[in-house]
């Protein structure tokens, strides 16, 4: 038996409880509101609502069609999460917020066996506080599910390489991670499987994994609850099943969307992994002049693979690049390590001693001239005109925040180094990094930018007649095309259908409702809206009424 004592008492267990505390306000920080986004959130969390309340675990639909385009594993978990605390938006997101703090525990497991715990620590910090990471963390969809469980199977892999004691166990544990990662997410699994190909392969004579017969074990009998999710659904649909699955992964691969062009990846993903993604390159070059070891096939070849992926694919979106940020962390880490003992001056390089200094000073003025703009934002001094749904302030708040934070660099390295107080080391001035960013986004959590997506429709269904009406009725759907296969659902019925309580059925024509129930109508001319009724409010375009009988008034 291991002793728990031990390890607990460990810099890692201080490091872990480190972690979890930095991370678990920017999670759960609200302003008290919250609403899904259509997509993906309300995509997954109306299937998973189907699958529960039909009591088919097996088939993924939305209003009587199949939508066999992902594998079920995240429906599942929401389903039972569903079932054990309730529907809403916060248990939605609970499994994308646990995935997230499973996840940055991976991640500093795996820099501790590739560098040290001082730069493990520092990458999770770093990890849990890049803008796309975070936000995608507090929404109800499989992207923070998928990355967590692939780079366990990583994580794994090293085990299995550092400890050959051990290595049929992590063995088993990295192939089962990689095939439950299939039922997760389906094809995005292979994206990291294909950047570790040349690791497995070029150190296989020194790692041996890929004669470890454990590995395939445990990625066939990870692969049984998927394969028999398909078995079944075949044997119950045909070969539909294959065809959606399939055709999503064709259209990902030929379809472009938004004219993201090959480079798309090369300026997005800095942009919204600011400043994080420039560190990156810079650790990404002190890496590559180390002496080459496996390191450099997991932080140097791994990412740049995964980058050329998701660049060929002709759906180019910018969470797709969400694989590259624990690498991008890690890199980062690298770079503020080394940073940090230049700014400490243990490191005798005078040609790069400027490099802390300029960055002080350059994202202090930066911060600067984000204070000023958030003063200015905030009250209005300059008439600038903003769409009607921004609430600009909370915007002007969070550059304030920022501002003042980054004004803290140049502070920090001038008392240091102008005025001689060497108490002032290097854990202060990447604190003063990693505090800026963090005050930023828990301010931009706590004013809802991360919680309330669609404030509208909340606002829509607390009017009294509606609210009445919907607590105390099945509510039937009239609609046509749902487009549940084309671009995941319509977004107000996807919205309406999550916020319904309690659902009728689907008719594709207002006189097949029965007379007296209630309906939301889709605004598609071909449903007949020309029977009496009752009218108590329109939601983009989707009417909520009662039907009546003829001569007995409409709306």
């Amino acid at each position: 038996m291991p002793n728990f004592a031990k390890l607990l008492s460990g810099s890692r267990a201080s490091h872990y409880l480190g972690i979890i505390i930095w991370i678990t306000p920017l999670l759960i920080l609200n302003n008290g509101e919250n609403s899904l986004m259509p997509y993906d959130e309300a995509v997954y969390a109306v299937r998973a609502r189907w699958m529960l309340e039909s009591g088919d675990w097996l088939t993924p639909q939305s209003w009587g069609e199949l939508v066999y385009e992902k594998t079920p594993g995240p429906y599942w978990w929401l389903a039972f999460v569903y079932k054990v605390f309730g529907i809403s938006e916060v248990t939605s997101r609970l499994p994308a917020q646990i995935a997230c703090i499973v996840s940055l525990l991976v991640i500093y497991e795996i820099t501790v066996m590739l560098l040290n715990k001082r730069i493990a620590y520092l990458a999770s910090s770093i990890l849990g506080v890049s803008f796309l990471w975070l936000q995608s963390s507090r929404l109800a969809n499989a992207n923070l599910m998928t990355i967590c469980i692939a780079f366990l199977g990583l994580c794994c892999l090293l085990k299995a390489e550092l400890n050959p004691k051990y290595r049929y166990y992590w063995s088993f544990f990295a192939g089962l991670s990689f095939a439950l990662g299939l039922l997760i997410r389906g094809q995005l699994i292979f994206v990291l499987l294909i950047a570790l190909v040349p690791y497995l392969i070029w150190k296989n004579q020194r790692h041996r994994l890929l004669c470890n017969s454990m590995l395939y074990v445990g990625f066939i009998i990870g692969l049984i609850p998927t394969f028999a999710w398909f078995l079944l659904s075949w044997l119950r649909y045909g070969s539909v099943v294959f065809e959606q699955f399939f055709g999503l992964a064709f259209r990902i691969a030929l379809e472009q969307r938004n004219g993201n062009s090959f480079l798309f990846y090369l300026w997005n993903t800095p942009i919204k992994a600011f400043p994080w993604a420039f560190f990156s390159i810079l650790g990404l070059i002190i890496v590559s002049k180390r002496p080459v070891n496996s390191n450099h096939w997991i932080l140097i070849v791994c990412p740049l693979v995964i980058l050329t992926e998701i660049s060929l694919v002709s759906t180019r979106l910018p969470h797709y690049a969400l694989m590259l940020y624990p690498f991008m962390a890690i890199l980062a880490a690298v770079a503020f390590d080394w940073l940090g003992e230049i700014y400490n001056n243990n490191l005798n390089i005078r040609k790069f001693r400027f490099i802390p200094r300029n960055l002080s000073y350059l994202f202090g003025g930066l911060g600067g001239l984000i204070f000023i703009a958030g003063i200015v934002l905030y009250t209005g001094i300059l008439p600038i005109n903003f769409e009607q749904n921004i609430n600009i302030k909370n915007y002007a708040i969070i550059g304030l925040v920022l501002g003042v934070s980054w004004l803290t660099l140049p502070l920090i390295w001038t008392v240091r180094h102008r005025f001689g107080k060497k108490f002032l080391t290097a854990k202060y001035w990447i604190a003063s990094w990693l505090l800026s960013a963090w005050l930023g986004l828990a301010v931009a959590g706590a004013t809802g930018l991360f919680s309330n997506y669609n404030p509208d429709i909340k606002v829509f269904l607390q009017q009294r007649a509606i609210a009445s009406a919907l607590q105390n009725n099945s509510i039937h759907f009239v609609v046509q095309q749902t487009d549940a296969l084309t671009t995941g659902g319509n977004e107000a019925l996807l919205l309406l259908t999550f916020y319904t309580p309690h659902w009728g059925k689907r008719f594709k024509q207002v006189l097949e409702v029965p007379t007296g129930s209630y309906a939301w109508v889709s605004p598609e001319p071909s449903v007949g809206l020309s029977t009496a009724y009752r009218h108590l409010g329109t939601f983009r375009g989707w009417k909520l009424i009662q039907l009546v009988k003829e001569g007995a008034g409409t709306e």
